[in-house]
């Protein structure tokens, strides 16, 4: 991609460059292709995101709105994984609701909150990169559609809920692999590879090529959000090692594991422990072993080479650091057996 083409990514122009209201078309437009209907943002309400401190770089990045129907708009950015996330976007969506109806307000003042959250890791299962989540009420016998009675304008209307309740999006943005022919395509591909088509007629794209140009940043910022790059590059590469130091550690102990057990006790408990354990040394030879050898010489010769092939075990387990009572237990042999070949 050509400097002049490359983008600010998202999570760093929410921070730093969308909360001026010269640049509301961009987050106008994403929220516009999301709930389908234009959206007009008249001001941004008090949050407790834009954190500056090195400890908050990984956190959310806030956004509250309100648009010109009075709803009300969260947008949060969280780039690392968090346990108790549905939990979290329950909490903001009610805070938004309690923090904007003044004590003495009548009902009618609550208004609709749309949490929109655009997330950079797993959150868990689930094929799509979109979810869209409201409260519908459908009667248990009848299966029809509650509507209720709504005074507006001294007139009595009918009501849906998910016309009052808060509806949530969730943008995984790690599970966009698609060729961006839409307009959520298209953000989904700047959200995830900062590509924006030159020729986009989608809402806000077009006004981010113009406002969110890589090149067109000032010194200071352009050195801030370098720095800031650098943190995602080096947060990323920690949690991938932690991940394939983890994977590598189960295998060994899986490995070890599967193997006494799996040659001492024979083909099926073999079979079966080494597959739970992902174990494919301790299957083979469970099964080679325990089949080619116990059929063939037989069930007597069988429990005399599996004990020797216990102590066998219990000599490499011992010679690896194992505790002898571990290396007992693993290979169901009495301890004192194990001591005599530790010395």
């Amino acid at each position: 991609m050509q400097a002049e083409n490359k983008y600010i990514r998202f999570d760093w122009a929410v921070k730093r460059m969308l909360r001026d209201k010269a640049n509301f078309a961009v987050l106008e437009g994403l929220i516009t292709v999301l709930l389908g209907e234009k959206i007009v943002i008249d001001e941004l309400l008090e949050s407790e995101g834009n954190q500056e401190s090195s400890d908050a770089k990984f956190n959310r990045v806030d956004i509250k709105a309100k648009n010109s129907k009075g709803e009300i708009i969260i947008v949060e950015v969280q780039l690392t994984r968090q346990l108790y996330y549905l939990q979290r976007m329950l909490y903001g969506v009610s805070k938004a609701i309690t923090e904007h109806i003044h004590i003495g307000n009548k009902y009618d003042q609550v208004k609709k909150v749309y949490s929109i959250n655009i997330l950079y890791f797993d959150l868990g299962k689930g094929s799509d990169y979109l979810y869209h989540g409201k409260t519908i009420f459908t009667g248990v016998h009848t299966g029809d559609h509650l509507e209720v009675n709504t005074k507006e304008a001294n007139e009595i209307k009918m009501t849906v809920p998910e016309d009052v309740f808060p509806e949530y999006y969730i943008i995984r943005v790690n599970e966009f692999n698609e060729v961006a022919t839409t307009p959520i395509e298209e953000w989904l591909d700047y959200l995830k590879n900062n590509r924006i088509k030159d020729d986009t007629s989608t809402p806000g794209l077009q006004e981010a090529r113009e406002k969110l140009l890589y090149m067109t940043m000032n010194d200071t910022d352009r050195r801030a959000y370098d720095a800031h790059m650098d943190d995602i590059m080096v947060q990323n590469d920690v949690l991938d090692t932690a991940k394939m130091e983890g994977r590598a550690e189960g295998i060994a102990e899986g490995r070890a594991e599967g193997r006494a057990e799996g040659r001492a006790e024979g083909i099926a408990q073999g079979r079966a422990e080494g597959r739970a354990e992902g174990i494919a040394e301790g299957r083979a030879e469970g099964i080679a072993e325990g089949r080619a050898e116990g059929i063939a010489e037989g069930r007597a010769e069988e429990r005399t080479k599996a004990e020797a092939e216990k102590l066998d075990i219990a000599k490499q387990l011992i010679a690896s650091g194992m505790s002898a009572e571990k290396v007992a237990a693993i290979t169901k042999q009495p301890l004192d057996v194990i001591l005599n070949l530790s010395v």
